[in-house]
């Protein structure tokens, strides 16, 4: 049999979609660099392409496991096809209304605090504090995994290399479980029909 690292990416997929996970963690690592710079290009905001990278292969994954491939094509090509789409998609979502944004600092932390509520009348304080009640009140029902990505992210400022070391996870991980944590609230939101928006 051929060494893995002799391999073309098309028969690395191949050979991951026969059950060959080392076959996957080359093709990762091959494709990675280029893949990531492209997705940053677009966006100009690391931390978005981190989370758009990990989406990415979270779906080159699922559609490598779905048989979805074809290696008549080029792997390469079609990795790129996916992240635009992932792109796309991420573009649409930030047209729609936005929904609670960490402040510039990042720190959640100082938004429970009834002397750092936004200025204005009695009735913008109480929105306020009802939406930062209902975050709360949804972080708590996330996985456990989520939830402490969650909290070192936004309360504890950590960055997510640290997240990583700390939680003795890879740093792609740590994304990965921000992404979901971040799509799990807006979830809770919708089918509660939480506003999640600052007065």
């Amino acid at each position: 049999m051929k060494n893995l690292n002799e391999m073309t990416d098309e028969q690395l997929a191949m050979s991951y979609v026969d059950g060959n996970n080392r076959a996957f963690d080359i093709l990762l690592s091959r494709n990675q660099s280029k893949l990531f710079a492209y997705i940053l290009f677009v966006v100009h905001d690391r931390d978005v392409a981190d989370d758009l990278f990990q989406e990415t292969f979270v779906k080159v994954v699922m559609r490598l496991q779905q048989g979805k491939y074809s290696p008549t094509g080029k792997f390469g090509a079609w990795v790129m096809r996916i992240a635009h789409n992932v792109i796309m998609d991420w573009y649409r979502e930030q047209r729609q209304d936005k929904v609670v944004e960490a402040p510039k600092d990042n720190d959640l932390s100082n938004l429970g605090k009834k002397d750092d509520l936004l200025d204005g009348s009695i009735e913008a304080q109480y929105v306020n504090a009802q939406v930062l009640t209902d975050v709360k009140k949804m972080m708590n029902k996330l996985p456990a995994p989520q939830r402490e990505v969650v909290y070192m992210r936004f309360y504890q400022e950590l960055s997510f290399k640290e997240i990583a070391e700390t939680t003795g996870v890879s740093i792609n991980t740590s994304l990965g479980r921000m992404r979901y944590a971040l799509l799990n609230l807006r979830r809770m939101a919708k089918e509660n029909q939480i506003q999640l928006q600052l007065a």
